[in-house]
This record gives structure tokens, C-alpha cells and sequence, in this order.
């Protein structure tokens, strides 16, 4: 009974952390998958790794069978790596505990916490990433600086040079830097009252029969 408690904390965790932390701040359902997939594999290796009946020579053996498998898959950020390694404590966690306890509940909801926190949008929310390719072979560093952070409007940049082609005369960068931050809209004024029309010049002429105005 106490093994089924483990089982559904660890899906309970594994679960918030897919699909309520990661997935609606980068939409990507395969490296959801695969965190739960990752998680679930790992808690039962680990699981039965920490039964008394099973050997250590063969305890080598599955986690040598596990070390074939080679995880394929598109460009990966460095923050979806702490996910993979988050999905992986929380099932050897739970896994090596074999049993409920406080302890292995409170580093669970630490992992969990720990993520939601470290990877929320509103936290550096300023820090900016580009790679860009410049219509022109920079080979001084200073006018490079100069050059990007007039592009981007930002100051202090980090700029990290890839590559100087100088027969297509480009340079590839790197850079990281805070965006600016946005100019405070102004408090609408009341609207001015509306100008009285001009009057248009005019002209006296006076005859013997009177007086005439003319509007220009």
C-alpha cells in the first residue's frame, strides 16, 4: 500500500511539473512526454533496484541496458535540461525511499517548487538572447560592440563572435544583454478646447453712397 502512495505522488509531481510548469510557458508536448516518460522509467528502475531480491550484478545490468538508449531530439534550451534532471531526481526520490516519508515529500515538492520559481517568465523577464549575422566582416571588437548595441538599443551587451566570413564580408554573434525597459506611457490630458475660427481679413471701402465691407 505504502508503494501505491509513492507511485501517486511521484505522478502527482511529474504531472504539475509537465503539464502545469513547463508546458504552458514553452509548448512543447514532446519534451512533456518525455519528462513524464523519463520519470516514470527511472522510479521503476528504481523501484525494483531497492527490492531486496534483486542483485547488484543485475541492478549493473539494467542500468547498463538503460545507457543504449540515447535521447534524440530537437535543439533543447539549457532550462529544459534542468527539467530533464528535475523529472530524473523525482523518480529516484521516490523510487529509492520505497516508502512515504517526510523527507522524501518535502524534496519532492522542493524539486517542484525549486522549478516553477527558477523558470518563471517574470524572473530576469529583461535578459535577452539573439544570434545574428551583420552585413559587415567586424574585425575590431570595439566598433563590433558599438555596431550591435546601437542594432539592438541596449547597452553593456555580451557579444561572442561565431564566425568572420570575409569573402561574403558578414560576422556572425552571439549576444546577451538586458532589454531597455519600456518608456512609461503618458497620462492622457484632458482634449484643449477647439480654436475659434479665424476671421478673415477684410477691407473698407468707402463710397459716396455709403460704406461697403469686403470679406477677404
Amino acid at each position: 500500500m505504502s508503494q501505491l502512495i509513492v507511485i501517486a505522488i511521484d505522478l502527482l509531481a511529474i504531472g504539475l511539473l509537465a503539464f502545469a510548469v513547463y508546458y504552458p510557458r514553452h509548448r512543447r508536448r514532446d519534451l512533456a512526454v518525455a519528462f513524464v516518460g523519463i520519470n516514470v522509467g527511472v522510479l521503476a528502475v528504481a523501484m525494483v533496484l531497492g527490492s531486496s531480491t534483486i542483485s547488484a550484478g543485475l541492478g549493473l545490468g539494467l542500468f547498463g541496458v538503460l545507457s543504449i538508449i540515447r535521447l534524440r531530439s530537437r535543439e533543447i534550451e539549457q532550462s529544459e535540461i534542468a527539467y530533464y534532471f528535475a523529472a530524473l531526481a523525482i523518480g529516484l526520490i521516490a523510487g529509492i525511499s520505497g516508502s512515504i516519508t517526510w523527507l522524501s515529500a518535502l524534496l519532492i515538492a522542493l524539486v517542484v517548487i525549486v522549478i516553477s520559481i527558477v523558470d518563471s517568465p517574470q524572473l530576469l523577464r529583461r535578459s535577452q538572447e539573439r544570434s545574428l549575422t551583420l552585413d559587415r566582416a567586424y574585425l575590431d571588437d570595439a566598433e563590433l560592440q558599438t555596431a550591435v548595441e546601437e542594432l539592438l538599443g541596449c547597452e553593456k551587451a555580451t557579444v561572442t563572435v561565431r564566425s568572420i566570413d570575409l569573402v561574403s564580408d558578414t560576422t556572425s554573434v552571439n549576444v546577451r544583454y538586458n532589454a531597455p525597459r519600456a518608456p512609461r506611457q503618458a497620462t492622457p490630458s484632458a482634449p484643449a478646447a477647439p480654436a475659434a475660427p479665424a476671421t478673415s481679413p477684410s477691407a473698407t471701402i468707402t463710397s459716396a453712397t455709403g460704406t461697403l465691407q469686403v470679406q477677404r
